[in-house]
């Protein structure tokens, strides 16, 4: 995103950069972008699906630069930390906001504010107890290890474009966390490259 090309709204504007898109990893300057933003009183929101773990990543941060003054945020844990699937994470910096959001109100329902009611607080009523896993995983990894794990795939990636290039194959992306985009010439030999590999079996 350019912060240039921002348009100057008004009224109700809500701003989504993205860290870390999930085919190249390609992150916006969110620093940049929140300036523009605050001057129209947007609100900033941050699509960290997969990059807003390379804040935990001595040599990625950079990439996440200024995030701390979006609003709200959102990462999957089930990406990079290998939880089940729908370990999705979203953090709000105003907790009213995400409450007047979230919750469900009706006659038959207890008033919620003596106490911290989960299901005033996310989209669905009841779910699963995701969070177990996801607070499993960092607690068995620690910090050292989330920053290790981040940085070593971010390596390999990095490897792989290196290795391709080398072969002769074209690598699309700027390879900034642990994608490598790859073309192998035309769709089809591409698309034959791939299940090629995957049956093989030595990687998917």
């Amino acid at each position: 995103m350019r912060r240039s090309e921002i348009p100057r709204l008004h009224g109700p504007v809500i701003v989504i950069v993205q860290v870390g898109n999930v085919n190249t990893g390609a992150c916006d300057s969110v620093g940049e972008v929140c300036e523009v933003a605050c001057n129209m009183n947007a609100w900033v929101h941050v699509d960290g699906a997969f990059g807003l773990w390379a804040a935990t990543a001595p040599a990625r941060k950079y990439l996440v630069d200024g995030i701390a003054d979006a609003d709200s945020w959102a990462t999957d844990a089930h990406k990079w930390l290998n939880v089940p699937h729908d370990s999705g994470i979203a953090i709000v910096r105003d907790s009213d906001s995400l409450r007047r959001a979230m919750s469900i109100t009706a006659a038959y329902y207890p008033d919620p504010r003596p106490k911290r009611e989960p299901m005033q607080w996310g989209p669905e009523s009841s779910r699963r107890a995701r969070a177990i896993e996801i607070w499993a995983a960092l607690r068995s990894l620690g910090t050292d290890g989330v920053a290790d794990l981040i940085e070593r795939t971010c390596k390999h990636a990095a490897r792989f474009a290196e290795g391709f290039r080398a072969a002769g194959y074209e690598v699309l992306n700027d390879v900034v966390l642990n994608q490598a985009l790859i073309s192998f010439g035309d769709d089809e030999t591409t698309e034959r490259v791939v299940h090629a590999i995957q049956a093989e079996g030595t990687c998917w």
